[in-house]
């Protein structure tokens, strides 16, 4: 069974709320923790007797505890009808730890100052090797006239007479539920904790005033539109002194004419003739690494591809780079010379290929040339007729 409120405190029945205050500051500190070290047992009694005092200090639930005892104090699925904070109630007599643990009350100090973005435009190849790009941003900044302080030269800060220099005032009432503490930022300091009777006249109590300021964003290689870098403490100084917030560049990368990024890898286009397709042919193609001789072996097929290891997009891991794949098109020459025209028909009636313009030997004799492996007599003939 759990111990009994009243022995916990060592009261009456009867006692009053400063009965209950006195003997509460007692029992606390002679059992709070760290005034026990080593003793296992100091933190359950020391809870025992800040739950028996929260419950006895509220007048509804200890008429509940008075007339049900424990199970008065317990909501209808049986659990508790009431919570506590045990740091609330010994920072409410205390005013924090007098021993140096647990938690205590702090001020809250200057906020933060706000957060900014910005957004860099950069071209494909810069995107993929990185850049340190120039950039300005407005933003607010320290006053230099009172070094952030807010306070005019030969004066200083002084604590908040609200709130005590906590930045918040906390606010007790009685409910059903028993004693609620809130807490809402101080009005008068506006959760700062000081007050400025002399302001400076620069920035006017502040500590901050607006101005363009120029930085260096430094883009790792590989990035990709939409990516985005964070520069912590590059935005808004905070008021008064306080820390400064963070700067967001968002980045927009632009289209190349040449490739096409998929992941880690480039896609380009190299164009050839038939002619370089079918013979073979080394052709240049600039590369973001620059010229590279590309070897187009005899038979290629148009969308066939050559793969140029390590020369795509740095991998975000900084192990190595992408590869760049380059896909072969094969150019169809639109026009053609009567020269030109009466050559390739000469080809294509060596292959035996029907073209327009031209005369194709007839079956049989395509027929016994595959047999054979060697021209006819009546396709030599005909050859012979037409040079």
């Amino acid at each position: 069974m759990p111990a009994d409120y009243y022995e916990l405190l060592d009261v009456s029945r009867d006692a009053n709320e400063s009965d209950l205050k006195r003997a509460y500051r007692r029992k606390a500190r002679e059992h709070h923790p760290d005034a026990n070290p080593g003793d296992a047992g100091a933190e359950a009694r020391f809870k025992g007797i800040s739950e028996a005092y929260a419950v006895l200090a509220d007048p509804e639930a200890r008429a509940r505890y008075d007339r049900f005892g424990h199970e008065g104090l317990r909501g209808g699925m049986g659990g508790p009808a009431f919570d506590f904070d045990l740091s609330d109630i010994f920072e409410s007599f205390f005013g924090g730890n007098p021993f140096g643990g647990g938690r205590s009350r702090r001020r809250s100090g200057p906020p933060r100052g706000d957060d900014h973005e910005t957004v860099v435009d950069l071209d494909f190849d810069e995107a993929v090797f990185g850049v340190d790009r120039p950039i300005e941003v407005r933003v607010l900044v320290s006053c230099a006239d009172c070094d952030g302080s807010g306070a005019a030269e030969g004066t200083s800060p002084t604590m908040c007479s609200a709130c005590e220099g906590m930045g918040q005032v906390r606010q007790v009432r009685q409910s059903l539920l028993g004693q609620m503490v809130t807490a809402a930022p101080c009005a008068r300091c506006r959760g700062i904790g000081e007050e400025i009777a002399d302001p400076c006249r620069s920035c006017r109590g502040e500590g901050r005033q607006p101005e363009q300021v120029s930085l260096v964003v430094r883009v790792p290689p590989g990035v990709d539109s939409g990516a985005t870098l964070r520069l912590s403490g590059r935005g808004s100084a905070g008021p008064r002194g306080g820390p400064a917030g963070d700067l967001y560049v968002h980045l927009r990368v632009a289209e190349s004419d040449v490739f096409v990024r998929q992941g880690d890898s480039l896609v380009a286009e190299l164009p050839v003739t038939m002619l370089q397709a079918a013979l073979g042919a080394s052709v240049p193609f600039d590369t973001l690494d620059g010229l590279q001789e590309l070897v187009v072996k005899a038979g290629t097929q148009p969308n066939d591809t050559i793969r140029l290891s390590g020369l795509g997009v740095p991998r975000a891991n900084g192990r190595g780079r992408g590869d760049l794949h380059v896909v072969v098109r094969v150019d169809i020459p639109k026009k053609l010379s009567k020269s030109e025209a009466a050559k390739l028909r000469e080809v294509a009636s060596e292959r035996g290929e029907q073209v327009e313009g031209g005369t194709a030997p007839n079956r049989a004799e395509r027929v016994r040339d595959d047999v054979d492996g060697e021209e006819s007599p009546q396709r030599r003939r005909k050859r012979r007729q037409r040079q």
